[in-house]
């Protein structure tokens, strides 16, 4: 055989994100995504964090985290072989694409992932003409700019004893409505929401250690109380507290976080 496609591209693994939980990507090759919905954020250890908005395409090698920004969901597969390998060194970190530069990327996905496991020649053929596709996605980057990446990273490292987006603006020295306007712009939401996003991730992670009471969570994740992260998380989730522990825990999809100081921190 002149030209064997499976050995130039091929599809090795399926993942989907779906809802508020977070999804890790590693393993050899070129991950190919398209978030159909919500935002995410991009996290790659030692590289600045990247924003994504429902239609964004997500390309780059594995050893990244998703941290949904609201419900939200992206289809993504993992490609290995020559023409992926060789895709990877153009691409020098995982990131987000604006879709406009890969117009018929989410038809292609689709049928990448759902081919059979014993692919006829056309389905063995899609992924590498979804690569071929994604030659100039990594043109259109998006990345967050110096304020709003301030901003994530001292929500995430101070969310505890953050008071709310009138100190965290004074913090970073500029007007609270120059921040909320550049903030949501960027990252598809106001930075109280993320607040409360990042503080709800904190709680899901105590919750499947029982013996933190909500009390003590409250306290730990930055709410005044246990009544009030009981209102808060309830119109978040759609669940009480106690109702996510017994659902979820100690099955939860919750990445453990690293610990800081002697302190959880997300």
């Amino acid at each position: 055989m002149i030209f064997d496609v499976n050995r130039c591209c091929r599809r090795a693994e399926v993942r989907e994100l779906q809802g508020d939980t977070p999804l890790a990507l590693g393993g050899e090759g070129l991950w190919v995504g398209v978030l159909s919905s919500g935002s995410c954020l991009l996290d790659c250890p030692g590289r600045q964090s990247s924003g994504g908005a429902s239609g964004d395409l997500l390309l780059g090698r594995g050893g990244f985290t998703l941290r949904p920004l609201s419900v939200c969901h992206l289809l993504c597969v993992r490609l290995t072989g020559l023409a992926a390998d060789a895709f990877l060194e153009g691409l020098p970190e995982p990131r987000f694409a604006d879709s406009a530069a890969c117009p018929g990327a989410a038809e292609l996905l689709a049928r990448v992932c759902s081919a059979s496991d014993e692919p006829d020649a056309a389905e063995a053929a899609a992924p590498y003409t979804l690569l071929c596709a994604m030659a100039h996605a990594d043109e259109e980057v998006r990345h967050l700019s110096p304020l709003v990446q301030r901003a994530v990273e001292a929500i995430r490292e101070n969310y505890m004893a953050l008071y709310g987006v009138e100190e965290l603006s004074s913090q970073l020295g500029v007007s609270k409505c120059h921040l909320v306007r550049v903030f949501s712009s960027e990252m598809g939401m106001p930075p109280g929401k993320y607040l409360t996003s990042v503080r709800i991730e904190a709680a899901k992670l105590l919750l499947t250690e029982r013996e933190y009471n909500l009390e003590m969570i409250a306290g730990l994740c930055g709410f005044s109380g246990a009544n009030y992260l009981c209102r808060v998380f309830k119109r978040e989730t759609g669940l009480s507290p106690a109702a996510w522990r017994e659902t979820a825990a100690p099955h939860a999809a919750v990445e453990k976080l690293p610990m800081r100081n002697n302190e959880i921190y997300v």
